[in-house]
């Protein structure tokens, strides 16, 4: 009973544990493929997955994702979509009252300890979830960053072209080409998730208001 509570967790961190070993599989037969055409050595798999090739593939996906996330928590604070049920409703913008987000003298018995609490606890607790997703951007932003340095020095060895330092690598074309089209994408998606939603349904999906809900209705107001 309780794994059928976690469900939608439990399915995406499968699917994601699956996508990422495939993902080590088909880049491990892709990297050793062009290692025999440069008359390089083939690696095993446990060299791949720890080699910066590896990494900053991996990174540079999780930073896009989680900026994306990052961005959509903060704008839904202050910016509303009429009629999406992505948005509160217009008129509603802003973090709340007290009583309404039920912190401090007005949460509830079974609230968590930091929501009752009041000072810089309530304020972190608050806060909390953008706090996190901007935190693993800005980690998965510097891995890609530092992976990224090292294989693009490495490229440059082999064709006995100019190293660049760290801090020119990050002005370089190469490192906002890889980080740009990963954030052009996340932010069409979600954009595309806001305003489709104001006029398509998807029946049962917690994502899409009821099937036949007005297109003007957006989301529950809070109390």
């Amino acid at each position: 009973m309780r794994l059928r509570q976690h469900s939608l967790s439990i399915f995406f961190a499968v699917i994601f544990v699956l996508a990422l070993v495939g993902q080590s599989i088909a880049g491990l037969f892709a990297f050793n493929e062009e290692q025999l055409a440069h008359g390089a050595e083939v690696v095993t798999w446990v060299q791949f997955v720890t080699s910066s090739d590896f990494v900053v593939d991996v990174a540079e996906n999780w930073q896009s994702e989680y900026l994306q996330f990052f961005l959509f928590i903060f704008a839904t604070i202050w910016l509303v979509q009429d009629g999406s049920p992505e948005s509160k409703k217009p008129g509603h913008e802003g973090t709340g009252s007290d009583e309404q987000q039920k912190v401090g003298r007005y949460a509830e018995p079974d609230s968590p300890k930091w929501a009752k609490a009041t000072g810089w606890r309530q304020v972190v607790y608050s806060n909390s979830l953008l706090l996190t997703m901007g935190a693993i951007f800005l980690l998965s932003w510097l891995a890609q960053g530092i992976a990224g340095h090292t294989v693009y020095n490495q490229e440059q060895a082999q064709h006995g072209q100019e190293l660049l330092t760290f801090g020119e690598y990050l002005l370089s074309a190469d490192f906002w080409n890889r980080t740009l089209q990963n954030w052009q994408s996340e932010f069409l998606a979600v954009g595309s998730m806001v305003a489709l939603s104001i006029v398509l349904r998807q029946r049962g999906s917690s994502e899409s208001k009821p099937v036949g809900t007005p297109h003007r209705e957006g989301a529950i107001s809070p109390e």
